[in-house]
């Protein structure tokens, strides 16, 4: 069985980063699993880890009122999950809705925090990646809202 720190080491979101930041970051790691149909966290809740998924799936999710749970983007074995606890103010901004039994590495978003403030190099680092994840994300959002308003020019 591999360790958190080699699964960590062989991931892409951290490919390249060096050991030194790996031991420290594996420092923070802690397995969790959710079943499915289960919530990793909500939209609007205290956002207070980072996931990387090693099996499993997760669907984003956002509520809409006149429609209620949009699904945005499925997150799949081998991608992380979750960056809203590295902005203030620390709170969700989508859902995280298990679709199919989730397996995961969480690591606690305050330690990390005061890595990145402590190292700036490490900060620029972390950032970056963060930053690449919150273009997809918006990305796959901006498809979603053209599919719901599409739907609702064709459908009346």
């Amino acid at each position: 069985m591999q360790t958190c720190e080699q699964i960590l080491a062989a991931h892409p979101f951290f490919k390249g980063l060096p050991l030194y930041y790996l031991h420290q970051i594996a420092d923070l790691a802690t397995s969790v699993a959710y079943d499915s149909n289960q919530y990793i966290f909500h939209e609007g809740e205290p956002a207070e880890y980072f996931y990387i998924l090693t099996e499993g799936k997760v669907v984003l999710e956002t509520f809409a009122a006149d429609r209620g749970s949009i699904s945005i983007e499925t997150i799949e074995a081998g991608e992380v999950l979750g960056w809203s606890w590295l902005f203030e103010p620390y709170r969700w901004h989508f859902s995280a809705h298990v679709i199919e039994k989730v397996e995961a590495i969480a690591l606690h978003g305050a330690p990390l925090r005061r890595m990145c403030e402590t190292d700036h190099v490490f900060g620029y680092k972390l950032v970056k990646r963060v930053a690449y994840i919150i273009m997809q994300r918006l990305q796959m959002t901006r498809l979603q809202l053209l599919d719901v308003y599409q739907t609702r020019v064709e459908g009346g």
